[in-house]
């Protein structure tokens, strides 16, 4: 299964943790292929022509036409719809993974989280500043995340960990539905 990064990979594997599946017993690996422009590499190496692996994925809804092409590139059919690219075994995320789990979960779970986890403090103090006072909570969200270091790694699993099981991202579901 290929991820644009490490923060999808954590997410994917504590969901399916959640799920009580063992991947790595179902043969499954999550691969974080250091953004969507490494893809072609990647489906080249595991792919029909050379290793014949079964291969899905996530991917950034920014990035959803370079999987298409890349997929074509690698020698599979290429996918035109999103339906398609679905049924090659790619989901994509509206904006991205870490969007679609902001949006499950929604600011109240989430401030939640972070007062938990002692950054609700800070996570307010961002919100203050200049530069982000009129910004959606999403975007404070995703800047404050991206900002500490490892904070986005860390907080990928928490929020897996806190979706109610019927409000799962539809990409998350549907990759592991595939694996």
């Amino acid at each position: 299964m290929l991820v644009e990064g490490i923060s999808d990979q954590v997410a994917v594997e504590t969901l399916a943790r959640v799920q009580a599946r063992d991947l790595m017993n179902e043969g499954v690996v999550v691969v974080p292929i250091g953004g969507a422009h490494s893809l072609l590499r990647f489906l080249t190496r595991f792919g029909p022509a050379d290793g014949g692996l079964c291969v899905g994925g996530l991917c950034d809804a920014a990035e959803e036409r370079h999987f298409c092409d890349d997929l074509a590139r690698a020698g599979y059919a290429q996918p035109s719809t999103r339906s398609e690219l679905e049924r090659e075994g790619f989901f994509v995320c509206d904006r991205d993974l870490e969007d679609e789990l902001i949006r499950a979960l929604g600011s109240d779970a989430i401030e939640t989280i972070l007062a938990e986890e002692g950054d609700l403090g800070s996570f307010r103090t961002l919100q203050k500043q200049a530069a982000w006072r009129d910004a959606c909570f999403v975007d404070q969200l995703r800047r404050f995340l991206g900002a500490g270091a490892r904070r986005k790694l860390r907080y990928a699993s928490l929020f897996v960990l806190a979706l109610d099981l019927d409000r799962q991202p539809r990409p998350l579901r549907g990759v592991l539905s595939r694996a």
